[in-house]
């Protein structure tokens, strides 16, 4: 996955962009013979998501394996009336210390539904104080997931280097002022990491958000 990196934080939850889940649909941890609806989740076909397989078991090798029991717990499906997986995302201790939002993704078919804002509004208003900053790792063309983080709080990090990788927030500025409406751009903040986080990272080569 070779896309532009952006990464954001969120140290103070905007509680006025909660909303409730719609009627019928509920969330729940995803259970272990569903593995593999999850790795194809992120993926809008189903050529895509076998060809992103290898990807995807490698990536759950690398961070999630060993602590199987807290994937299991933490990694939630957004379910519909028949109890099928419309959706994912939940909180991630990455490298056992820093919270992190993983894998949101509403399955294509659903996103008009506004379930991403319900999903998330479900998960991270479920956290205490004490679990912010809340980091996650985003690309341009999640425009959309952008503004809607935007609108729970998070805050794009303007630091060149986050850990391993290169921060590509000044190069493709002018794709999402292209891409977002004018009021969503020009809602954007913009902050530096917290140095404390920055050399969490730095200790580490490979990437578990």
């Amino acid at each position: 996955m070779a896309d532009p990196n952006l990464f954001m934080i969120c140290t103070q939850l905007n509680k006025d962009a909660l909303t409730a889940l719609p009627q019928g649909f509920t969330l729940r941890p995803c259970r272990k013979e569903e593995l593999s609806i999850w790795k194809a989740m992120p993926f809008d076909d189903e050529k895509t998501a076998l060809a992103y397989e290898p990807y995807m078991q490698s990536y759950f090798d690398l961070v999630y394996q060993d602590k199987s029991d807290l994937f299991y717990e933490r990694c939630l499906f957004l379910c519909d009336v028949d109890d099928q997986p419309v959706g994912t995302a939940f909180i991630w201790p990455a490298y056992n210390q820093i919270n992190t939002l993983h894998w949101v993704k509403i399955k294509k078919g659903y996103e008009d539904q506004k379930l991403g804002r319900a999903m998330l509004s479900a998960i991270l208003g479920g956290l205490h104080e004490s679990d912010f900053p809340i980091y996650l790792h985003t690309q341009p063309g999640s425009y959309r997931a952008i503004k809607l983080y935007c609108d729970f709080g998070f805050k794009f990090i303007t630091d060149e280097q986050v850990g391993a990788r290169h921060n590509d927030l000044n190069s493709v500025l002018p794709d999402l002022q292209r891409l977002m409406t004018k009021e969503a751009f020009e809602q954007l903040q913009f902050v530096q990491a917290p140095t404390d986080f920055l050399n969490t990272l730095s200790h580490y080569s490979h990437d578990e958000f």
